[in-house]
Order: structure tokens, then C-alpha cells, then sequence
């Protein structure tokens, strides 16, 4: 086998594998850029990549691997600024991408130099389509199984630790598949031209799998760690239903002994300003015993406890609801799905200096064979909003944002969809869940 081949993996074919596994993770991000401006500047990367790869062709061992870092430099602003994405996850996704071309350039150049060692007068052919073959083959199979998985591609959130446990497999399996080249007299090299070949390609592609299995890996680590935590969240608005039908268990009990005081008092013969005193009594205890009472138990609950609160803190809370449309779903799912819906409505207006902004608005009806739900609040900032939803204002996503999620979540188990959006100060979250259809 020609050893010159080994050694001198052409500097554009390295540059095309790595913009192409740039591009198959950039593709893979729903917030990259779309049409012209993702192609034009990807192809200006490729140019720049291409041209400094080429002038660097033949520098000294010792600026070798400076190059390299460079290179893989150029990968990392490719993909941040065609994926538009964060540095530490643009940094994740430049390791795997650089590992992959590291692969790829490696097969391909092995497959040319064993076909133009059989068939020699077909060179010029070969150098033209075995990369065309190779990379294609290599990149559709990583584009297909990364697509297969594409909802982790939706909340990455990288951390610096699982960075750098990347990055570490990585460099791990560059310097083992290159140490023949760069280090020939060390204790793990070897002189033999197809030794060193395998090695390469063979570390090269236990790098792509190693990475590729701690992508899945951490993937699947998140997914239960959140669903845990929407569970919780689920138990925890639960418990605040049942605590809630309990108090104002007691409190009804209060206001019906507080009746029949009344009508004792009532017997008796009091001055006016007594009775003008009971009167407003009478009048309060019918307007408790007339608010919040939406045809379901649950909403009645909820809203009871919230409507307490809400006075507390000056905020006025309005609701219009028909809650028999509401009565197929499970008691857990509504107290999650109105409990998380005020409670964030209700910290996003509490701290509003001026007391007449603090306003909430609730409504649930029949929108023929669905069931329309919208809770608004008065709404003063900016929010960011991620895949449809507001990213978390707490400072830490990891750890906050998932009373919207597990609205979502409930309101998915019955088919429906939820939609936020803000407009002229406004917050608005509406679901729309079909309503089963009634057994024959």
C-alpha cells in the first residue's frame, strides 16, 4: 500500500467532511436559520475552512495540532452562527461534528487508497467518487438517526461538565487514532501502512459511537429527570386542590352557622345601624355562597382558594366558566392545569406597583366539540419564548419553567393543545382539549 497516500489525507476533502458534519447537527436545531441566510453563510464557511485548511497544508508537526484547534474553531462559529446557537451548545455539537469528519475523512481516504492500489488507471475517477459514495453514505446515516431523535435537539441545555465529558472523548480518540502519524516511535504506534490506517478509522468510529451512545445517554437522563419533576409538580397542585377543598369545606360550614346567628340576632330588637350591619352581613355570605360556582366541583375549589388569595393581595380576579365541560377530566389534571395557570398568572401581576394593572381574567366554554380554556393576566417585561413555550424568568431553566410544561402535559393526555402568546401587555395561555364523544 502507497504510504504516501496514508500520510497526506487531502486538506479539501477534510474540509468538505467537516462542513458537512457541521451541517448535519445544524440541521437538526428547529431555531437555525432558514433559506438563503443558513446557505449563504454556510457557504461562506465552507470557503473560509477550505482555505485555510488548503494553506496549511503543509506546516510543521508542531503547528499540526495548533491547526487543528483552529479548525475545529471554524466549525464551532459555523455552527453557532448558522445554528444560531448558544456557545456551550454550539461547542457540544462542533465535538461531535469534529469527530464525525475525523470518520469520515479517514473512510474515505482508506477506501480510495485499497481501490487505487487494484485498479490504478481508474485514479482521477476514484478520487471523485469515493467521496461522493463514502459521504454520502456516512452523512444520510448520521442525518437519519440524529433526525429519529430530533426532540432532544429541542432542550439541549449543555452543561458545562457534560462539555467538557465530551470534549474529553473526543481529544481521547483523536490523539489514539492519530498517534501513528504524529508520534511514529512511540510504545503504541505502528509502522505498518495498514495498521495505521485501521487504527485510525477504527478509534475514529468507536469516537462516533462513544459520543453518539452519551448523547442518548444524557438524553434519556433528562427526559425522566423532567417528568419526574412535572409529576411532582402534578402531586404538589394536588395536595394544594385537597387542602383547599377542606378549607373551604370549613368555611362553608361557617357561613351556614353564621345564617342562622343572623336570624336569631334578627329576632331580637336591635337598633337600625344593627340592622343595617346584618344586612351587609346577608349580602357578603350571598355573594360568597354565588362566586365561583361553575357547575364543577373541582374549578370551585381551585378558583375558591385562588379568589382568597387574590383578595389578600389586591388583585382582581375575574371568571366566567362553564365547568360541566369540563367534568370528563380526571380531578389531578384540572387542579394541575388551573392551579399552575393562576398561580403564574398570579406572580406575574402581585408585584405590579399600580394596583388597578393587577388583573386576571379566567374563561372556559364550549367551542362545539372542544372546550376552550384562556387564562390572561395583565403582562409587563419581555419573555422569551422556546419551541412555543416562555422560557423560565427564574434564572435557571434546568430548575424552573415547568408549571407551563406540566399544563401541557395534562393537556395532552386528552388530545389537546396549548398556545401562549403575549400581546399589547397582555399574557394569554389557551388550551383547547376535544371533548370525548358520548357513548351511544
Amino acid at each position: 500500500m502507497n504510504t504516501e497516500l496514508i500520510e497526506n489525507i487531502p486538506r479539501l476533502h477534510t474540509a468538505l467532511a467537516e462542513w458537512l458534519a457541521c451541517l448535519v447537527y445544524v440541521l437538526q436545531l428547529s431555531h437555525r436559520r432558514q433559506g438563503p441566510g443558513l446557505w449563504g453563510r454556510a457557504a461562506a464557511f465552507l470557503a473560509v475552512q477550505a482555505g485555510f485548511l488548503w494553506l496549511t497544508d503543509d506546516v510543521p508537526l508542531a503547528l499540526w495540532m495548533p491547526c487543528m484547534a483552529a479548525a475545529a474553531a471554524g466549525m464551532l462559529a459555523m455552527i453557532a452562527v448558522c445554528g444560531r446557537a448558544p456557545l456551550v451548545e454550539a461547542g457540544y455539537l462542533c465535538v461531535r461534528s469534529f469527530m464525525l469528519a475525523e470518520f469520515a475523512a479517514s473512510l474515505e481516504w482508506q477506501l480510495y487508497t485499497y481501490a487505487v492500489q487494484i485498479v490504478p488507471r481508474w485514479a482521477g475517477v476514484l478520487r471523485v467518487l469515493v467521496p461522493a459514495v463514502v459521504f454520502a453514505g456516512v452523512y444520510l446515516l448520521i442525518y437519519w438517526l440524529e433526525s429519529c431523535r430530533r426532540g432532544d435537539y429541542e432542550h439541549l441545555q449543555i452543561t458545562l461538565r457534560e462539555l467538557g465529558a465530551a470534549a474529553a472523548i473526543a481529544v481521547s480518540a483523536f490523539f489514539m487514532s492519530n498517534l501513528s502519524y504524529a508520534w511514529a516511535d512511540s510504545p503504541f504506534s505502528s509502522s505498518l501502512a495498514v495498521d495505521i490506517f485501521n487504527t485510525r478509522t477504527l478509534v475514529d468510529l468507536g469516537g462516533v459511537a462513544i459520543l453518539y451512545a452519551y448523547h442518548v445517554q444524557r438524553a434519556e437522563l433528562r427526559i425522566k429527570y423532567e417528568l419526574n419533576t412535572i409529576q411532582n409538580v402534578l402531586q404538589t397542585q394536588y395536595a394544594q386542590y385537597r387542602q383547599s377543598r377542606e378549607s373551604i369545606d370549613l368555611i362553608n360550614r361557617k357561613y351556614h352557622d353564621l345564617k342562622h346567628q343572623i336570624a336569631a340576632l334578627r329576632a331580637e330588637p336591635d337598633p337600625a345601624q344593627r340592622n343595617a350591619w346584618l344586612d351587609e352581613m346577608e349580602a357578603d355570605i350571598r355573594v360568597y355562597e354565588a362566586q365561583n360556582k361553575t357547575g364543577n366541583p373541582v374549578l370551585d375549589t381551585v378558583f375558591a382558594g385562588k379568589s382568597l388569595y387574590c383578595q389578600k393581595h389586591g388583585i382582581t380576579l375575574t371568571v366566567v366558566a362553564d365547568g360541566g365541560a369540563l367534568n370528563f377530566m380526571d380531578a389531578m389534571d384540572l387542579s394541575t392545569i388551573f392551579g399552575n395557570a393562576l398561580d403564574n398568572a398570579i406572580e406575574s401581576v402581585r408585584c405590579l406597583p399600580d394596583r388597578d394593572k393587577r388583573l386576571i381574567h379566567v374563561s372556559v366554554s364550549r367551542q362545539k366539540a372542544f372546550v376552550l380554556i384562556r387564562v390572561e393576566n395583565y403582562f409587563e417585561g419581555q419573555l422569551q419564548f422556546e419551541n412555543g413555550l416562555p422560557r423560565s424568568t427564574k434564572g435557571n431553566d434546568a430548575y424552573h419553567g415547568f408549571g407551563i410544561k406540566s399544563i401541557r402535559y395534562s393537556a395532552r393526555k386528552y388530545g389537546g393543545q396549548v398556545d401562549v402568546s403575549v400581546r399589547e401587555n397582555w399574557f394569554e395561555l389557551k388550551l383547547l382539549i376535544p371533548v370525548p364523544a358520548s357513548p351511544a
